[in-house]
């Protein structure tokens, strides 16, 4: 893949959208949802998420029960379990999607050759993914408590994963003074994540994706170019 695209060329090149997110977990879940009739389940599964991140935004995911969630979906709660079993299975699938999205999106640019241009693909994507999956990103940083403790362990990890992704190739860099591969790829990791979790602070400025990598971009090439 190219190193430099803008947010309408990654949606072109990558078919993470809403549609197959739904599809994702309907296939990913299959085990535990008794739904088999694929296009209401699809429906379901949209109604079901969209709702626990309205419910999870206006009363905190804590407070939010299964009743709450068949209010909002208009589901019953024989309908609802036919989905999932509890909250704290809504919030794995969420977290699974996110690291799923976090793992295999990088794969994308791995024969991008120069260290600079992989570098700004990867914040590239790192900042359009999250942008298709805001609100999934969003739950993940903010109520990443909820999970148990071996779902919580795992989203460590793909967030350290790609943390170690930056750190990998700035370390083919000409090192910088005062200042690490890993401390200088964690404060990318904190721009993009400023991004998906401060939404309204950009909103409000009338900031686009494309505007927000961008400027990442040249931060970034501004600091490690030689």
């Amino acid at each position: 893949m190219p190193a430099q695209f803008d947010f309408q060329q990654f949606q072109a090149m990558t078919p993470l959208d809403g549609a197959n997110i739904w599809a994702y977990l309907l296939d990913r879940h299959a085990d535990r949802i008794t739904v088999k009739r694929r296009k209401p389940a699809l429906e379901n599964l949209e109604k079901i998420f969209n709702a626990t991140f309205k419910l999870a935004n206006e009363v905190g995911f804590r407070a939010m029960n299964l009743r709450d969630l068949c209010g909002e979906t208009g589901l019953s709660m024989g309908g609802l379990y036919g989905y999932i079993a509890s909250k704290d299975q809504l919030a794995e699938m969420i977290e699974d999607v996110v690291r799923h999205a976090t793992l295999e999106v990088p794969k994308m640019f791995r024969d991008v050759s120069a260290p600079l241009d992989q570098l700004e693909a990867l914040i590239r994507a790192s900042i359009y993914v999250s942008e298709i999956l805001q609100p999934w990103f969003y739950f993940v940083f903010m109520d990443s408590r909820v999970l148990q403790a071996e779902q919580r362990g795992t989203a460590k990890e793909s967030e350290l994963h790609v943390q170690s992704l930056f750190a990998g190739i700035i370390a083919q860099l000409p090192p910088r003074p005062g200042s690490s591969p890993e401390l200088a790829a964690a404060h990318i990791l904190a721009m993009f994540q400023d991004w998906y979790v401060k939404r309204w602070k950009y909103r409000a400025a009338d900031i686009s994706p494309d505007t927000f990598a961008d400027s990442a971009v040249r931060m970034m090439r501004g600091y490690l170019s030689a």
